[in-house]
């Protein structure tokens, strides 16, 4: 069962008041728990992207300010999601390009249909100054409720208790239906959208390794850590072009992620040869270029990456060596390292460092003091500065850091940074 139909199943409570779907606590507390057991950024971004989609489709749309209730409906189960799993930064990235999109699509709608009523106009008696005026007024007062149609009620509005559906004149007495077909619309266009996006998600790996022969030459050595399926791919698909290089794999201690990416490139054909992380600083003279992926891009160009991967940074900016991250659009994030909203690393367990059977004799607590005498870190990500980074690919192409927050720019919406509903009259 997908996390969808976990999300949305018989259980789902819909609350007509907020026109909000919201799933009942058992349900939601069950698809959080295996939200949280997906591995990976991409089967993470899917399984989010369609989770929204079916929220999106059940959610009762009302006849004025559709896309205001879409908005809320997502970044009610948005908000969740990313507390649930605040590491993975590949779900807030989703949740806001959806959110991005019904914005874009309403915006869409609104001009088509101010558009229609400017060409209706042009259209009638050019002699009828009355007329003329009247449909020159209804599209101003159409395209000055569209720019108000995703913001709250104004102050004066309140005041005077006027509903904001006011500033939307009834051109003729089929209104209600205009705007039932409206509603159904934008739902339809989102969706289609959305599809798009899951799409996207799907096929990043292949459109990636597209690019791989523009970068991998003949007879080159190149240098990866860790395991990222982006990075195999990319560099079988370079193989597959008849270019003939080395790889040199780092093992990514302590979870050895290095031996399951040599072994994959070994069974597909390639040359590998596998180091310890220690041994990057020795081995980096030999190499022509850094292929690495990554956990997420921040807006600055920063990368998110597997501890380590600074390590490997500094070496190839101390021998003058290319280093390339390959990163999926899903993977890039609006948000700053120092934004309070990004958690930058967990801890994991120490367990993959030592064995506390035989470290049982350190971990007794300091005579006097309280606290043990040996303390266990194990981080899970570094970061990585723009300034050390030499290029960016994406399924959308190759970019120097410097352009990222342009790149970024283009997927999310600045209102959506923080996802968090907005407070009602009754909070």
């Amino acid at each position: 069962m997908s996390l969808s139909q976990l999300m949305l199943g018989p259980n789902v409570v819909l609350c007509n008041a907020a026109s909000q779907t919201y799933p009942s606590c058992n349900t939601f507390t069950h698809a959080l728990s295996f939200f949280n057991k997906i591995e990976g950024s991409q089967a993470t971004a899917r399984q989010t992207a369609e989770l929204l989609r079916s929220v999106i489709s059940q959610q009762r749309v009302p006849y004025t300010n559709q896309a205001g209730a879409l908005i809320d409906a997502v970044k009610a189960i948005g908000e969740q999601l990313i507390a649930a799993n605040p590491v993975e930064l590949a779900v807030g990235n989703i949740v806001r390009r959806v959110l991005h999109i019904i914005r874009e699509e309403d915006l869409s709608l609104t001009t088509a249909a101010i558009g229609g009523l400017n060409l209706s106009a042009v259209s009638d008696d050019e002699n009828d100054d009355d007329r003329d005026g009247d449909s020159t007024l209804s599209a101003a007062a159409v395209a000055a409720a569209a720019r108000s149609t995703l913001r709250p009620p104004s102050l004066q509005t309140l005041l005077e208790d006027t509903p904001v559906s006011a500033a939307v004149p009834q051109t003729s007495s089929s209104g209600a239906a205009d705007k039932s077909s409206r509603s159904r619309k934008l739902k339809h266009d989102v969706i289609e959208a959305v599809n798009e996006l899951i799409q996207d998600i799907v096929t990043c790996h292949e459109q990636i390794a597209e690019q791989a022969v523009e970068h991998i030459h003949q007879n080159e050595v190149i240098l990866t850590l860790g395991s990222s399926r982006t990075v195999l791919e990319f560099l079988f698909a370079a193989k597959e072009k008849k270019r003939s290089f080395r790889v040199f794999v780092a093992e990514g201690a302590p979870r050895y992620q290095g031996h399951l990416l040599a072994k994959e490139l070994v069974a597909r054909g390639l040359q590998t040869t596998l180091i310890t992380d220690s041994a990057v600083f020795a081995m980096i003279s030999r190499v022509n270029m850094v292929i690495v992926g990554a956990h997420a891009v921040m807006a600055n160009g920063g990368v998110i990456a597997p501890v380590g991967m600074n390590l490997v940074a500094l070496a190839a900016q101390k021998h003058a060596v290319p280093f390339v991250v390959l990163a999926g659009s899903h993977k890039l994030c609006p948000l700053y390292p120092h934004n309070p909203e990004v958690l930058l690393n967990e801890l994991r367990s120490p367990s993959e460092l030592l064995d506390f059977g035989e470290f049982s004799d350190c971990m007794d607590f300091g005579s006097g003091s309280g606290s043990p005498l040996l303390h266990v870190v194990n981080p899970a990500f570094d970061y990585v500065p723009p300034k050390l980074v030499s290029l960016f690919i994406t399924d959308a192409g190759g970019h120097n850091p410097s352009y990222m927050y342009r790149l970024i720019a283009d997927y999310y919406s600045a209102d959506d940074l923080v996802v968090q509903r907005r407070a009602t009259a009754g909070n």
